[in-house]
């Protein structure tokens, strides 16, 4: 009752004219932060940090969290419409998105983009707001072991996310592995394959490697095809609403999504990221259609969207209870609560009540904002693929240029971009997955982080992957997910020799 009395006050004042300006300012600069490739949320909300200065803390906090779930929606515009993730999240969508869009299926791919990141996001704002405490020491019960585990079990299950062949989806894994590890070692500060180039010391920008591997490849396949390509992509710009088999297929991902999202997003240092292609995986592994996924399967939209949009209120629970930012956006989010002279954790609801309550208040508003905002929009962005297709595509390659570009300020970035487009291609045109390549990159430096604390902490030993029950459970989980499917074919096999036996 306490908590529902607290909301209502959150309600009263997220209400007023100026909080409810900053929430639709927030969740508008979010969508636009989304759809341009190479900024995200991380670089709007640091580009925005000194304006929020002389703004009141709760005014400030609403502007910048609107920025963070809007641009969770953003991104989906252009990874669906144009295969450019706009942010690193929305990597995913673009695989069957994309697909969905050269079917003539984009706008009920941003439809159901649309409307399962608004179902997700405020179920994930209604756990935020009850189940806190029970999922924080939830959270709590992980370590650097049952962390270094299940980020093996996400790279282990990557060789799933594309249709064709397993060794291919090693290769591609690789690729993004050793990609991850280009740059200073961490811990000791010690150059790992820079090829003695100090510039590559930072590493390699994530956003650079998608735009890379995505958009590249694809807009010079168009290009080259020239006038031929209106033949192939003909279906573009013939667009449908979706239909009620879609609504149908769209349920399930999105409630799983929501779950799936919100329970990673509480894991500190995971985030949104991990949970959208963790939702992919899953939706491609327990779905009937299996052969339409990469060939523009609606699950592979919904359920990822669904769960980058419930892994942002999952990334609150750690920060607004414990003081744990859940994902680098969070880590500076503290940093601006910090500024004002808060400190988010148990006290602040008790010393900060009507600030923290009108942060989630606004959260629930937002999110009806951004459905009210995006969905009467899908059309207008549908019919960016009615332009000639030389046009559309020569853009592509400025708009991400200029994204690149935009990310450092950097030649650098460009001859990066360059060189990982034609990696891109390449693999492209070998039959290489891209998907797995992004997501190692994802992973490498939590695998990293998480695999060395692990040994620090046994004295190295690796004692803890058995020891630990959460750890061995999800090993248990492992072996039966790889030997699982052998027996289990062997088994049907078997049965469909001894079935042809019989009849003969």
């Amino acid at each position: 009752m306490d908590t529902l009395m607290d909301l209502g006050g959150g309600f009263a004042s997220a209400l007023e004219p100026v909080s409810l300006a900053f929430v639709l300012l927030g969740v508008l600069l979010g969508t636009v932060v989304g759809v341009l490739p190479g900024i995200g949320p991380i670089s709007a909300i640091a580009i925005l940090i000194p304006v929020s200065f002389g703004m009141e803390p709760v005014h400030g906090l609403i502007l910048l969290c609107g920025i963070y779930y809007g641009s969770m929606y953003g991104g989906s515009i252009t990874a669906t419409l144009i295969k450019t993730p706009g942010e690193v999240a929305s990597a995913v969508t673009a695989i069957e998105g994309y697909e969905m869009a050269r079917r003539g299926r984009g706008k009920a791919a941003l439809a159901t983009a649309a409307i399962g990141s608004f179902l997700a996001g405020t179920l994930a704002i209604i756990g935020l707001t009850f189940l806190s405490p029970v999922l924080v020491k939830l959270a709590n019960v992980f370590g650097a072991t049952e962390y270094f585990l299940l980020m093996a079990t996400a790279l282990l299950l990557a060789s799933t996310m594309s249709a064709g062949s397993r060794a291919k989806a090693l290769i591609s894994i690789f690729i993004g592995l050793a990609v991850g590890l280009i740059g200073l070692d961490f811990q000791t500060g010690l150059p790992r394959q820079t090829f003695g180039m100090s510039l590559l010391s930072d590493g390699i920008d994530f956003t650079i490697f998608a735009m890379a591997l995505f958009a590249i490849p694809e807009a010079i396949r168009n290009l080259a095809l020239g006038r031929g390509a209106k033949d192939e992509i003909q279906s573009f710009g013939n667009d449908k609403w979706m239909t009620k088999q879609d609504w149908q297929r769209s349920a399930g991902p999105w409630a799983r999504g929501s779950v799936v999202g919100f329970i990673i997003g509480i894991l500190p240092g995971v985030g949104p990221s991990l949970a959208s292609f963790m939702s992919y995986i899953m939706e491609k592994r327990i779905s009937k259609r299996k052969d339409e996924f990469g060939h523009g399967a609606i699950e592979g939209v919904a359920g990822p969207e669904a769960a980058n949009n419930a892994g942002v209120g999952g990334a609150m629970i750690p920060l607004f209870s414990l003081g744990i930012p859940g994902s680098a956006t969070t880590a500076l989010l503290l940093f601006v609560f910090t500024m004002y002279g808060l400190q988010p954790g148990p006290l602040i609801f008790r010393d900060d009540t009507g600030l923290i309550w009108t942060i989630i208040a606004s959260m629930y508003i937002g999110n009806i904002a951004l459905i009210i905002l995006n969905l009467p929009l899908v059309g207008v962005f549908v019919k960016l693929l009615k332009m000639p297709k030389e046009i559309l595509f020569s853009s592509i390659l400025v708009l991400v240029v200029i994204g690149a570009y935009a990310i450092e300020f950097s030649l650098f970035g460009l001859m990066m971009l360059g060189i990982f487009g034609v990696i891109g291609y390449l693999m492209e045109k070998g039959g290489i997955p891209l998907a797995p390549a992004i997501l190692a990159l994802v992973l490498v430096p939590l695998l990293e982080d998480n695999f060395r604390r692990m040994l620090q902490i046994s004295g190295g030993s690796f004692a803890p992957l058995v020891t630990r029950p959460i750890s061995l459970s999800i090993i248990v989980l492992m072996v039966l997910g790889i030997i699982g499917p052998i027996i289990f074919r062997w088994w049907v096999s078997r049965r469909k020799l001894l079935a042809d036996v019989a009849v003969s």
